[in-house]
């Protein structure tokens, strides 16, 4: 960041602080997220917002090789006790938190000590990736789906974990209606527009989907909506689990991916001659982002444990097809209703909750523009399971295969740039090495929680 644009920052700061002293705000917490999927943070009490505005906070480059256990690697960029980056606070995102009293949020680009952007910024790489759409006219609308299992801090109890009434039961909403108020209150007064919140398939799993933005915005919102869920159930006295799976053979936790591909205000997912009516643009597209799905799950579906939530026929989107409105296919189409072609849009449904939402949104992007400067074609639509037909292509079935996939990706590799591509190789080799031998119940166990 350059000193002008400090300067700038500092300024502006000021005034935020002022106004978040006068709320009772007396911390910042500064986010980003790793390559293993956990979101970390450096903290500063108000008074100091200003200076971190125009200077920084520092942090370590190293945190870009954690594993989900805490425990680290090295690439050949990243690695080991050297070097310092500066955290800057994105005021634009600046956000007084509902659920934790005196406290705010913010999200934070990463610098190179003398100003230089960091490299390895995953957020910064969303940013880049929304910018290199921008020069072909386009632009995305994104939104996650996050879902969460609910669990009593002091065990399960006789009656089981709360929530345990029927699959998208109302007896599941009435039982913590008081818990669901309160998510959807915090959530509002973060100025955080909810689509829509229920119950999901797993018992005490439910889902909120706010509405889309763009690509860094979407990332920024998914941080946001988890956080203010976490603290949410902290207060109720439950912990929300946000892994992959909260127990093996279970139906997991997913993080799907939705989007429309626009240009100017029109979405191109409608009004055309493509298949289902999309444009040819938005087919070749999305014809993309399936061609780069095997080594896109290594970083949307990059845990170990998400192999256990990616199984056929249970809605996780499985095989590397897409079909109309198919929840069995790895990428869904969804029309909308006649008469709202703004609803249009596509849903990528094997992703979970360990991914880093700034790699997913950047990295979908990279690979749906890769297909629309290639001329690439969608295959034929699936319909049905999948799983009961024949000649699917299954998506990568363990962690290793979808790293050798990632690895072998010209078009990841380019869009990331050697240093972050080669950080997330690293993790996703740890974490491979780290959970070797490890049962199913004992990966679960490790990492549902850790999200």
């Amino acid at each position: 960041m350059q000193r002008p644009e400090r300067e700038r920052a500092e300024s502006a700061a000021r005034q935020e602080a002022a106004q978040l002293t006068a709320l009772g705000v007396q911390a910042v917490a500064l986010t980003w997220v790793d390559n293993a999927g956990i979101t970390r943070v450096k903290a500063v009490p108000t008074a100091r917002l200003a200076h971190a505005a125009r200077w920084g906070v520092g942090m370590s480059p190293v945190f870009d090789v954690y594993l989900t256990d805490d425990s680290s690697v090295t690439s050949p960029y990243t690695g080991g006790p050297d070097g310092d980056l500066r955290l800057f606070p994105d005021l634009g995102r600046l956000t007084v938190l509902a659920a934790q009293r005196g406290w705010a949020w913010a999200p934070a680009d990463r610098f190179e000590q003398d100003g230089r952007p960091y490299a390895g910024c995953q957020r910064r790489f969303a940013r880049r990736m929304a910018a290199r759409a921008a020069e072909r006219g386009l632009r995305l609308r994104m939104g996650f789906e996050t879902e969460w299992v609910v669990a009593r801090r002091d065990g399960p109890g006789p009656g089981g974990p709360p929530g345990a009434g029927p699959a998208y039961g109302m007896a599941r909403l009435v039982e913590l209606s008081d818990y669901l108020r309160d998510v959807l209150d915090a959530l509002t007064a973060q100025r955080v527009e909810v689509l829509q919140l229920h119950p999901e398939y797993t018992p005490g799993q439910f889902e909120v989907s706010v509405a889309p933005a763009d690509p860094v915005g979407a990332a920024d919102l998914a941080v946001l909506v988890r956080e203010t869920v976490r603290a949410v159930s902290h207060a109720h006295g439950l912990d929300a689990l946000f892994g992959p799976v909260v127990a093996p053979d279970t139906v997991g936790n997913g993080a799907h991916l939705h989007l429309s591909l626009l240009r100017g205000e029109r979405n191109l997912c409608r009004g055309g001659d493509g298949p289902c009516g999309m444009t040819a643009e938005c087919a070749a597209f999305l014809a993309g982002v399936l061609r780069e799905l095997p080594a896109l799950l290594a970083l949307g579906a990059p845990s170990p444990a998400s192999h256990l939530r990616l199984r056929p026929s249970r809605w996780a989107g499985a095989y590397a097809c897409w079909g109309p409105e198919n929840r069995e296919a790895a990428l869904r189409f969804i029309p909308g209703p006649p008469d709202s072609e703004d609803q249009a849009n596509a849903e990528v449904k094997c992703f979970d909750g360990a991914a880093n939402p700034y790699l997913v949104t950047g990295a979908v992007l990279a690979a749906g523009l890769a297909g629309i400067g290639a001329g690439a074609e969608l295959p034929p639509p699936v319909a049905g399971d999948p799983a009961h037909g024949e000649g699917h292509e299954r998506l990568p079935e363990s962690p290793t295969a979808a790293l050798d996939r990632f690895t072998r990706s010209d078009v990841l590799r380019e869009a990331l740039g050697d240093p972050l591509f080669e950080a997330v190789a690293a993790v996703r080799r740890g974490e491979i090495e780290r959970y070797e031998g490890a049962t199913a119940e004992e990966l679960a166990d490790a990492t549902r929680g850790r999200y």
